[in-house]
Parts: C-alpha cells; structure tokens; sequence
C-alpha cells in the first residue's frame, strides 16, 4: 500500500497534489528547490538561478472562476483576470487555509530518483535531495513530479543560420526578459508567434523604435473579453457548445470557429491566418490587432537567415539594423532527475497514459502531473489530475492493465513527431480532457439524474460556465459549498466590476 509519497515542485500542481495526498489520508513531503511556493507564477528580477518565472507585466489567459481550485474559489473582490502577484497571493490562501506549508521542504532540490531494486514487487522509489549542500537519501511508496512544461528553454539556433556566427546585435529567450526598460528605442525582432510572443511584441512596441514579429505558421487572434464583456472562456466552455461540438460535423465547427475569429477583424488581411489554414492555433492578444493596425508592431514570416545587422525573410524582404533578436519559441521538459531508464519511457506527454502515468512500469507509481496543455485552465487539469492520482495511490481508483494502457496511449498518439518546443503538441479538450480524469476518479456530475432531482443546478450546469465546483457535487472529495458556488459564479465575476453604480431605472434616458 502506498503510504508516504514524494511530490517534486511547489507550483500549482505541487500544492493541488500536497492537499490531494492529504485528502486522501497519504504523508506527503514536497520539496522545493526554491524558498517559496508558486513556480513559474512566482515573479523573479533575476535569472540567475535557473529558475523559469514570468515576466512583470504577465496576467493570466483564463479568468479566476474557470481557473481556480475546485473547492476554493477565488475572493469575490479579485479581478477576473489575474496579474501574477495576485495569482500567487491566491496559491498562499489556499495553501494557507489547507494547511500545506508544514509538508513542503524549501530550498531542497530533488537529484535523484530511483527505482529500489525491489521495485517489482514494492513499487518503492529512492529520491536523493539536497539542501545547503547536505545530501540526503529517502524511501518512498509513491512520486509524484509537479514540474510541469516550462523547465528547460527550446533555443532552435540551427533553424535561423547566421544568429551565433554573424548577427552583431543581442539575441535572447523570453525567459530571460522581464520588462521593457532594456529594450527602450531598440529595433527589435520578436521570433514565435504564441501567446508569449504576441503579449511581448504589444509590450516592447510602446517603447521599441520598432517591433517586428516573425510567424512561421497560421495564428487566430481572441479577445479574453467576450459576449456583453463576460470573460471568454466563461462563455466558451460550456456543457452546451460541446455537445453542439460533438454533434455537428467537425468541418462545420471548424468553419464557425473561422467565421467567429474574423467577426472580430479579418485575419488575411492582417496577415495572420486564413480560412484555409490546416488547424486552428489560438492565441488570446486584445491588444495586438491594433498594433498592427497602427504599425507599431509590423508583421514579418519566417526568418531565412541572419547577417550581420538584418534579417533576412523568407519571402525575400529584408529588415536592417535590428539590434535584438528575442526568441518566443517556448520551453522542452526534461526531468533529469528521474533515472534514464524511466525517463526514456517516455519522449512526450503522448506516451504518458492519460498523459500522467508510464504504461510500462511494473507498478503505478509514478505520475507526471500538470504536463498538460489544455484548451482551458492547466491549473484545473492539475488538480483533476492530482485527485484521480491520488485515490489510485489510496486503493480507490484503479488502473487497467500495462496492455490496455499501451493500446491507449497508441492509438491516441499521432503518428508523425512534431517540434518538441510547440506546446499546441500537447494541447487537447479542456471539457472533453476534465470529464475523462473526473470520469475515472468517480466525480463527474450526472446532468440526467440533477435534472431529476435539482433541475436548477442542472441547466446551470449544462449551459453555463463549466467551472471546477461541478467536479465536487458528487464522490471522493465532495465539497458541501460545490452547489452554492455554482449558483453564485457570475455574482462572484460582476462583483469586481461594479466599483460605480450607474442608473438603470427605467426612466433614465
């Protein structure tokens, strides 16, 4: 039986698994190779300990209500999106109110982690750390990795010949930016058009002589505010537009999905995408349409090569004196703590069983938590994740067998490897992707049988925001307040909007 389980990481999946193991009646012990809580959500000036934080300016792309843990919403006076300093503030509350601190190890970096020699049969591992130097050698039952997808930044140097032999001016990954006073009157060549390049391209435009911004492939451009200024995926992510999802052909979805992005502005006329583009890479930038529109930021494709002061495009333009290159071109995982030979079990998260668990392995006791991009909150996934996780280590849930769980992951896993650093690799389903874990955890809501007996909450369900409460009305881990969060969702996201009261009385003009 597992017992004492080691969770590496004190981000948001790190906390969501410390508060599962406990839930759960396991001993966890977190280790965490900084002095705080909240991972890359922790804001650093500095980089020099190789820690991946964000950058100054950051907030978050999914609004409090879809991101928050499912039975502690986020307080009713917080904004709907979150900068990263409130972000963090919220992790310390939940942390705070659930008691987490007491099992997480600062400062104690994880070497090692191995399989014991009896694992076959004992499913135990040996994790070396290290703290102030001192190393120390642990048994554990059970490990759970909560380091996530931003660990080593993806620098694609021989892709853009010329960069380290000839280009005079400085080149840079987006980990190493934090704000713009470094980059005041520069001309400067954002590479990557993700999230991260189009929120730093509008951010250095305001400063910069100029922003160019490289695109290797087709990008659609949202907005986080929505229909009668609600947050996006408030409106987005829903039991309802699923279901219209599954049951409409894919090709039509996908031509509505085309025709809602270009209602905002048309997309080949910015250069962006067209309607014709093979897939449907999103990012969410209000703000980057009207750089373009206004020049401040001018559109470039990909960069052929680089000479001494200019880069050269691949449809022949040229762009002169740029004095700095900043790479947006994402992060690769790598776990070099884990032994080779369980490392080597996996090359992506596609290899991973529900992406969390290593088929192969005699015993389930390893999993990978958070590796997952969703169309939705990763700090939903996390925890969803984290429980289903945790009731397995606890007897509860169960697992198939090695076969069943190889097959799956075969006939789930794309046949042609893509660029490792693209993280729309692992992007999938945010609803269809929850409702899976919740599904094998035992959590997932009935609408049929709510319907029957609180109809109310139902519909509620069905058409209105799918937010992490739902996942607490019924099985292990039920939350009595899941009902009247449920109920209070949109209160709680009008709340912080109505500083000032206008008149609607009807006889106002």
């Amino acid at each position: 039986m597992v017992q004492r389980v080691a969770v590496i990481g004190a981000g948001v999946g790190g906390l969501a698994s410390v508060k599962c193991c406990l839930d759960e009646g396991l001993e966890p012990i977190c280790f965490e190779r900084s002095e705080d809580i909240g991972g890359v959500w922790r804001y650093m000036d500095s980089t020099d300990d190789g820690r991946v934080s964000v950058y100054r300016s950051v907030i978050t792309n999914t609004s409090k209500e879809m991101s928050c843990f499912s039975d502690f919403p986020c307080p009713e006076d917080f904004p709907n999106y979150l900068p990263h300093g409130l972000l963090l503030e919220y992790f310390r509350m939940y942390a705070r109110r659930f008691d987490l601190l007491r099992h997480i190890r600062f400062k104690t970096t994880a070497l090692s982690v191995r399989r014991r020699p009896d694992f076959a049969t004992s499913g135990q591992w040996e994790v070396v750390t290290e703290t102030d130097g001192v190393q120390e050698s642990h048994v554990f039952d059970a490990v759970m990795v909560c380091t996530g997808h931003y660990q080593e930044p993806y620098l694609p140097l021989a892709s853009f010949p010329g960069i380290d032999t000839c280009f005079k001016g400085q080149y840079l990954h987006s980990r190493e930016y934090k704000d713009v006073e470094a980059f005041r009157g520069k001309r400067i060549l954002v590479v990557g058009l993700g999230n991260t390049g189009g929120d730093l391209s509008v951010e250095l435009s305001r400063v910069a002589a100029k922003v160019f911004l490289s695109a290797r492939s087709s990008t659609w451009v949202s907005s986080r505010i929505s229909n009668h200024g609600f947050p996006l995926d408030m409106v987005n992510n829903t039991r309802f537009k699923h279901f219209l999802d599954w049951l409409l052909p894919s090709a039509l979805t996908k031509r509505i999905r085309f025709w809602k992005c270009n209602s905002w502005f048309n997309h080949t006329n910015y250069g962006l995408a067209s309607t014709k583009s093979s897939d449907f890479k999103l990012i969410v930038n209000e703000e980057l349409p009207f750089c373009l529109l206004s020049g401040t930021v001018v559109l470039k494709p990909n960069v052929k090569e680089f000479t001494e002061n200019s880069a050269v495009f691949e449809d022949g333009t040229i762009e002169e004196n740029i004095d700095v290159v900043l790479f947006a071109t994402g992060y690769i995982f790598t776990f070099p703590f884990l032994e080779e030979s369980v490392r080597s079990l996996f090359d992506d998260n596609r290899s991973l069983y529900k992406r969390i668990f290593p088929p192969q392995l005699e015993k389930p006791t390893l999993a990978i938590v958070g590796l997952v991009q969703l169309t939705g909150s990763v700090m939903v996934g996390a925890e969803m994740q984290a429980r289903w996780v945790t009731g397995i280590f606890a007897g509860w849930n169960k697992l198939p067998p090695s076969s069943r769980m190889m097959a799956d992951v075969l006939k789930k896993k794309p046949l042609v490897k893509r660029n490792p650093s693209k993280r729309e690799n692992l992007k999938i389903s945010f609803l269809s992707y929850i409702d899976e874990i919740a599904s094998s955890a035992g959590v997932k809501p009935s609408i049929l049988r709510l319907l029957l007996t609180d109809p109310r909450l139902a519909l509620a369900i069905f058409f209105g925001p799918c937010t992490p409460y739902q996942y607490r009305l019924v099985g292990r881990g039920k939350w009595g307040g899941a009902r009247h969060a449920i109920l209070t969702q949109w209160q709680r996201t009008l709340k912080p909007l109505r500083t000032r009261v206008v008149d609607v009385s009807s006889n106002s003009s």
